[in-house]
C-alpha cells in the first residue's frame, strides 16, 4: 500500500469497522484513532477469540504495526488502563513501539463522567442516551481551553493547578444544580499515581505520522461512532460531541486534508441505532425482533439493544456526498438470509411532498414518512468459497445504484476471514 485510507461509518455507528479496520491493518503502517473516545466499542472475532476495543486502535491485534490515539480523540486514562490489562490478559502485548498516545489528547476525568450522569438524569424523558463516559463534558472543556491534556501529567504543579481551574468551573455548575462539590485534590492524586503508565506512550504523533509519510510508508485513520451521529451533520441533537466524518482525521490525526487517501465508508446491509433519536426506517414489528437477535445487535460499550430498520438509501447517499466516499465496505449481509420480505428507503414523504433528503429540522425530521422498495430475498447461506446468491448480488448492485458508490469490501460475519474483496478501488 502506498495510499493512505481513511475509514468512517455512514450511519448512527456499529457498522462493523473495527472488523474491518483489523481486517485492512497488515496492508498499513500505522492505524489512526482521530476522534471520540471510550464510547466507541469494536468487536473483532480472530482465531476464536473475541476482543473489544474502546480507546486502542483496532489494528492493535496485527503484529508490527504502530497504533496511535491522537490528539482530536479524548482519553480515559483509568479506562485506557483496564483496555491494556484485559488485552494482555488475551495475549495482546502493548508498548512504546505498537502504542502511541498524541501527547495533546485530552483527558476524561470522574467530574466529566459525573456531570454526564446529572444531565441525562435532569433531562429525562428528553435525554439524548449517552453513554455516560463523560465524552461530551470532555470535548466541552476542550473547547471551553480547560483541558488537562496528556502532556500536563509531566509537570505536577502546573497540572494541581490546572485542576483546580478545572473543577473551580464545574463545582459553580455542580452547586446551581443541589450537587456536593467535587474535590480536586482526590483526582490531582489519583493522576498523579498513573500519570508515569500513560506517560511513557505520549509523544507529538503528528511528527511520528510525518516520519512514516515520508519514508514511503501507509496509514490508515479510524473513526469511531457514525456520521449520523456528526456533531455537524448528524442528527442533532442526537449526535456525538466530535466529528464523526473523515475530514476530522487530518486534525484528529494530524496530518492535514491531502494525506487521508481513499475514503472508505462502512455500513451494515440494514440499518440500527442505539438511543434516542429519529430513526425514519425503524422497523417496530417483529421483524426489526428478528434482526436485533440475529443480528446481536446490542451496544458494545453499553450494552443497550439496538434499534433496528432497513437500509435507508437516502441517508447513505446524502452522508457519501457530505463525506466524500469513495467506495464503500458492506457488513452483515449475511443477517438478511433466510427473511421473508426484504425492502429499502429509497425516499421520504414530508407533509405530503416526496423528497430525496435527509432535513436538518429535527420537528422535519420526526414528521418524515419512508418511502420503501421492496426486492426478492434468498435461502442460501453466504459462504466464502462459493459464489453469492443471485438475490444477494442483486441487492448489493441496489444499494451501488442508489448511493453511487461502488462496494469494495463484504463482510459476511465478525471473523477476520469472512471478508470478500469485491473491487481493487484502494
Amino acid at each position: 500500500m502506498t495510499q493512505n485510507l481513511t475509514l468512517t461509518g455512514i450511519q448512527w455507528g456499529d457498522e462493523g469497522k473495527g472488523k474491518i479496520v483489523d481486517f485492512l491493518a497488515a496492508r498499513f503502517d500505522a492505524i489512526v484513532r482521530f476522534q471520540g473516545g471510550n464510547n466507541a466499542g469494536h468487536t473483532i472475532v480472530v482465531g476464536g477469540t473475541t476482543f473489544k476495543l474502546s480507546s486502542i486502535p483496532s489494528g492493535i491485534l496485527t503484529p508490527k504495526k504502530l497504533n496511535v490515539i491522537g490528539g482530536g480523540t479524548v482519553l480515559d486514562p483509568w479506562a485506557f488502563l483496564q483496555e491494556m490489562s484485559h488485552l494482555a490478559q488475551l495475549g495482546i502485548d502493548i508498548s512504546p513501539q505498537n502504542l502511541v498516545i498524541a501527547d495533546n489528547t485530552p483527558l476524561i476525568l470522574p467530574v466529566h463522567k459525573a456531570l454526564d450522569a446529572l444531565r441525562e438524569k435532569a433531562a429525562g424523558d428528553s435525554k439524548i442516551g449517552t453513554t455516560l463516559r463523560g465524552i461530551g463534558p470532555a470535548y466541552e472543556d476542550k473547547v471551553g481551553r480547560r483541558s488537562i491534556r496528556v502532556a500536563d501529567l509531566t509537570d505536577s504543579t502546573t497540572l494541581r493547578s490546572m485542576i483546580d481551574h478545572l473543577y473551580q468551573h464545574h463545582n459553580i455548575w455542580r452547586r446551581g444544580m443541589g450537587e456536593d462539590e467535587l474535590d480536586p485534590q482526590q483526582v490531582f492524586q489519583d493522576l498523579i499515581k498513573i500519570a508515569p503508565e500513560i506517560v511513557r506512550f505520549a509523544q507529538p504523533a503528528w511528527r511520528r505520522l510525518d516520519e512514516i509519510q515520508s519514508n514511503g510508508g501507509s496509514i490508515l485513520f479510524e473513526g469511531a461512532q457514525g456520521a449520523l451521529l456528526d456533531i455537524e451533520y448528524g442528527s442533532y441533537p442526537f449526535v456525538t460531541s466530535s466529528s464523526t466524518l473523515p475530514g476530522a482525521a487530518a486534525s484528529g490525526g494530524g496530518l492535514g486534508p491531502g494525506r487521508l487517501g481513499h475514503i472508505l465508508g462502512i455500513c451494515k446491509a440494514y440499518c440500527t441505532r442505539v438511543g434516542a433519536g429519529p430513526f425514519p426506517s425503524e422497523i417496530s414489528d417483529e421483524m426489526g425482533a428478528f434482526l436485533a437477535a440475529k443480528g446481536h445487535e446490542r451496544g458494545t460499550v453499553t450494552g443497550r439493544p439496538r434499534r433496528c430498520g432497513w437500509f435507508d438509501a437516502v441517508l447513505a447517499r446524502q452522508v457519501c456526498k457530505i463525506a466524500g466516499v469513495n467506495s464503500l465496505a458492506l457488513t452483515k449481509l449475511d443477517v438478511l438470509q433466510g427473511i421473508d420480505e426484504l425492502k429499502v428507503c429509497t425516499a421520504y414523504e414530508l407533509d405530503g411532498q416526496t423528497i430525496d433528503y435527509f432535513p436538518t429540522s429535527p420537528q422535519e425530521q420526526a414528521r418524515l414518512k419512508p418511502i420503501f422498495e421492496s426486492l426478492p430475498t434468498w435461502r442460501e447461506p453466504i459462504e466464502m468459497a462459493q459464489e453469492l446468491p443471485t438475490h444477494a448480488r442483486q441487492y448489493i448492485a441496489r444499494i451501488e445504484e442508489w448511493v453511487g458508490i461502488p462496494i469494495s469490501l463484504l463482510s459476511i460475519s465478525p471473523k477476520r476471514e469472512d471478508t470478500l474483496i469485491l473491487t481493487q478501488d484502494f
